[in-house]
């Protein structure tokens, strides 16, 4: 089995080839998507335009109003689009488009018609490009009935989770985030689809779950050493898809350690955090050696100075201290 050196940017760039290449309904669109316009902001659709055309890779007019409606249209028209819209900030702008068609249709069709598109955004802080182009949104989307949320961590889930995506017959949102990009790892090259609402156990133990996601799994990792050297030995999960997340591998781990702390980067206040500690402490009441504890972002933008933006995201060194008072 070949392997291939890559970050999650490039996981995605094959992705998209290897979809495309697979399936002649499958198209792109977003702003400055195309060869000739830059092939995206990031690079991610590098070569798409070159390789499969104009005719299914399309630069738009900067309306993201347009892109999500053209795709849903084209969706349902028997395409499998495959929708950027540049910063999930940006997304707000479509969210007529996102939550009352994309996710309704299906509903309101009584089940005649599908909505296979799937929304690709690039978010979260780091960057400092502040409080309109940053923010973890997953939760308003897990809140909708009717879409699929995914958030990989790391090359080869950017790559899987996204083929997944692509062939899912429902509205997938896929977040691309800052703190997660640019860390390499080695990708299978035959990387086939990985299944929606699969968790995946980083790291097995016995003293404490740890469940987060997205580029907070990144920062998760880099705590681990520090808990091991306190003594702690902490099972981390990272659940790669928000909604529907696997409350199943979440509860098996909480029911082993007797402890849960969930960290994301998105706002704490009314987060994904918030349901998963809730389900935990109804189902695992009984179990639980100490109350759930949850970390996440402030109630407030994205700041733009460096230090104040530091002192947004939840940090590795929180994460142990957070471990050690569940551990008390």
């Amino acid at each position: 089995m070949s392997v291939t050196k890559m970050n999650s940017l490039q996981a995605v760039n094959a992705a998209l080839h290897q979809a495309m290449a697979g399936d002649d309904k499958i198209i792109v669109l977003g702003e400055d998507i195309a060869d000739p316009e830059g092939g995206g902001v990031t690079g991610t659709t590098a070569g798409l335009s070159t390789k499969f055309g104009a005719e299914r890779v399309r630069s738009t007019p900067i309306s993201e109003q347009a892109i999500v409606g053209a795709a849903i249209g084209a969706a349902l028209a028997g395409y499998k689009p495959v929708a950027e819209i540049m910063l999930m900030n940006f997304t707000t702008v479509a969210m007529d488009m996102i939550f009352n068609h994309a996710a309704k249709l299906r509903f309101m069709s009584g089940g005649q018609t599908s909505v296979p598109i799937t929304i690709r955004t690039l978010t979260g802080a780091g960057w400092q490009t502040a409080g309109q182009h940053a923010d973890h949104l997953e939760g308003w989307y897990a809140h909708a009935a009717g879409i699929k949320v995914v958030a990989p961590s790391n090359p080869a889930d950017y790559k899987g989770l996204l083929l997944s995506c692509i062939d899912d017959p429902d509205p997938c949102i896929f977040i691309e985030s800052a703190g997660s990009l640019f860390v390499p790892a080695e990708v299978d090259d035959d990387q086939g689809p990985i299944p929606l609402g699969k968790a995946k156990v980083v790291q097995e133990g016995t003293d404490l779950t740890i469940v987060t996601w997205s580029s907070q799994t990144v920062r998760a990792q880099m705590a681990l050493p520090a808990l091991a050297e306190a003594g702690i030995s902490a099972e981390l999960i990272d659940l790669r898809t928000v909604s529907p997340w696997d409350r199943e591998t979440v509860l098996a781990s909480v029911e082993k350690t007797g402890r849960l702390l969930v960290a994301h980067e998105a706002v704490r206040d009314f987060g994904p955090g918030a349901e998963i500690a809730a389900t935990v402490a109804e189902e695992m009441f009984a179990k639980l050696k100490a109350p759930v504890r949850r970390l996440g972002a402030p109630k407030c933008p994205v700041p733009f100075a460096k230090v104040l933006e530091d002192a947004y995201i939840v940090q590795p060194d929180q994460m142990v201290a957070a471990a050690k008072v569940l551990m008390a």
